[in-house]
């Protein structure tokens, strides 16, 4: 019996679900120097140019791959942006050196170096205390953005002003810089959102309601972001969450990687278990969520309604 996971892993390694999406790339994704000039003049022609908040928190990543996560914001076409790191007590001190490093380069990095080590969810409010700006995208520490990431948000900004949730498609990249495995996502789909993280990378919330919820909750780590959207989703209009259909964030592949496959990570599935039941409770409605090893993904079985329909 070969299972889904087995035969999606299989396919990626031999790279035969990624032929097509390598010509959609050279078709749709390729920018040359003209393009971005062109998409520069149009930023700088906007009446009003929202200002965005990348959040990172950080713990011992590679170096290298951290340098890279940190320049993919730097290279923005969309200059007006605060970049946001909290490093969680990271015991390599070259992860410090290049903190600071990139602070006195670029005005718009700002660091917090927390003295003891509180996980993610601890990470995350910290760099969340530092942010100025009136939305926030949320960067892991060894990934990467598009370099047409904020610009594609920030024309969402303006085109929808009332948003509170805007995501993005996404793929996955390999440390050689090949992308891989596209979610070309739907618009929002509340079921599909109570099955798997949907909206994920890249995410964009507005800061005052990340605030207002109190941030990211201990004890959800590994599943940290997906508790904090469906906190927001409670207090959100469908009306205020929009899709970019477009890949604006790489996901960084390794052994370890959520990204490869959740069952790498036993304990945010658990967390994103307890987030969606909390949810659930929340919103009134009954029901034992499960996990689906072979499809990375939650199931949620609903209790009868009583009395029961006919």
């Amino acid at each position: 019996i070969i299972s889904h996971g087995f035969l999606s892993t299989f396919l990626k390694r031999f790279n035969l679900l990624n032929l097509t999406y390598q010509e959609w790339i050279r078709r749709n994704d390729r920018w040359d120097e003209a393009d971005i000039t062109e998409i520069r003049a149009i930023i700088e022609e906007m009446g009003s140019k929202p200002s965005i908040s990348i959040l990172m928190p950080v713990y011992n990543p590679p170096v290298s791959l951290l340098k890279e996560a940190i320049q993919s914001v730097i290279d923005q076409a969309y200059p007006y942006w605060e970049l946001c790191i909290a490093d969680d007590a990271s015991t390599n001190p070259d992860i410090k050196t290049l903190l600071n490093d990139f602070v006195q380069a670029d005005p718009r990095i700002k660091v917090v170096f927390r003295s003891t080590n509180g996980h993610i969810s601890e990470a995350s409010n910290s760099a969340l205390e530092l942010v100025q700006h009136p939305f926030v995208a949320l960067l892991d520490h060894d990934d990467l953005l598009h370099p047409l990431a904020l610009y594609f948000v920030s024309m969402h900004i303006l085109e929808y002003p009332d948003s509170e949730i805007i995501y993005s498609d996404e793929d996955k990249i390999t440390k050689r810089g090949r992308r891989l495995d596209p979610y070309f996502k739907p618009d929002f789909n509340y079921e599909l959102l109570l099955g798997h993280n949907m909206v994920s990378h890249l995410g964009v919330y507005r800061t005052e309601t990340m605030r207002n919820i109190g941030g990211f909750r201990e004890g959800l780590e590994g599943s940290q972001d997906y508790d904090l959207l469906l906190r927001i989703l409670e207090r959100v209009k469908p009306n205020q969450i929009h899709h970019i259909p477009f890949p604006l964030y790489h996901w960084r592949i390794s052994r370890q990687s959520a990204a490869e496959d959740l069952n790498a990570k036993p304990y945010a599935i658990q967390a994103g278990i307890r987030a969606l039941k909390e949810h659930l409770d929340r919103v009134s409605r009954k029901g034992i969520v499960k996990f689906s090893p072979d499809l990375s993904a939650y199931k949620i079985e609903y209790d009868i309604p009583s009395p029961k329909p006919s």
